[in-house]
């Protein structure tokens, strides 16, 4: 599991997928967001841009373990 701690009031998804380097560049990352390979607190979320907040635990694919402090 990654924990990542928030600095600021939120962050995108695929802006947090790419700083975490889970993929080579930002086109990747907005890729599998929108094919469906993340979900956002148990739900699949395909909006790029989603807001993420403290509190929230990602999952992308089936091994990445995200929690947002």
């Amino acid at each position: 599991m990654i924990k990542f701690t928030l600095e600021d009031e939120y962050i995108e998804l695929y802006k947090l997928i790419k700083f975490l380097d889970l993929v080579d560049s930002g086109a990747q990352a907005k890729l599998i967001v929108a094919e469906g390979y993340v979900l956002r607190n148990g739900e699949t979320e395909t909006r790029k841009r989603a807001k993420i907040v403290k509190g929230d635990v990602l999952v992308v694919g089936d091994d990445v373990t995200i929690e947002v402090l």
